[in-house]
């Protein structure tokens, strides 16, 4: 009989990140971007270049995601031959922007900043979720129920931290789909909870009338995260 009562200490790992979690960060003093997958908090790089022309294009940039300014393959920024030297040059056509040489020598230009920020992995919160899922969990000691959305690619580890808000004893429950306990080390659908959102869509019927719900029975010990 497994129970997530005693809850063994879990790796860090990347968080998966859904767009809507990424939209919301989108001040300059709260700025994270996405791109090839990845979710990145440049609140930092903003704070260091605050008031500089070269940051606008970031700025504008805030909570989107910038895939497009990368070349797929070689993971940097895009390039293209400049018509005025013959020389190969980052294309930036949203403005050149923080770390990107300009186009022609100058004397003021200081390349001794070290990694450019899109190679510096310490900027790095998370991964980019491809697909969001909601699900419900119904507390059966106190009937409560919250509905959550959630990253098809968590476990439900990462699960039952998005819903400690709700529960700071989440732990302390059993955890079952349709009367069957949950491996927490497995995701939604590796725990047969399918995904049904395309056969809903098909059938012109609204997923959301129909989200699987997760019941939590409560042991008996207090465990807090």
């Amino acid at each position: 009989h497994s129970r997530t009562g005693k809850l063994r200490e879990q790796p860090a790992g990347p968080m998966f990140k859904p767009t809507k979690e990424v939209e919301v960060h989108n001040r300059p003093w709260d700025l994270w971007v996405s791109y090839m997958g990845r979710v990145y908090d440049l609140s930092p790089l903003a704070e260091a270049y605050k008031g500089d022309l070269l940051l606008k294009p970031i700025l504008e940039a805030a909570g989107k995601d910038i895939s497009h300014w990368f070349n797929p393959k070689t993971k940097d920024i895009q390039t293209h031959i400049n018509p005025l030297t013959g020389c190969l040059k980052y294309y930036t056509p949203q403005g050149r922007f923080v770390h990107i040489p300009p186009p022609l020598p100058r004397t003021d230009w200081a390349n001794d900043f070290g990694l450019p920020w899109w190679r510096d992995g310490n900027y790095e919160v998370g991964i980019l979720s491809a697909k969001t899922r909601r699900i419900r969990i119904i507390n059966t000691l106190t009937s409560q129920e919250h509905t959550l959305e959630v990253c098809a690619e968590e476990s439900m580890w990462e699960i039952l931290r998005r819903y400690l808000p709700y529960n700071a004893h989440a732990a302390s429950y059993t955890w079952k789909y349709e009367r069957v306990n949950l491996d927490m080390d497995k995701n939604l659908q590796q725990n047969n909870i399918p995904d049904e959102d395309e056969e809903f869509y098909n059938l012109y019927m609204d997923a959301d009338a129909f989200t699987p719900a997760i019941l939590l029975y409560f042991n008996d010990d207090l465990t807090e995260l």
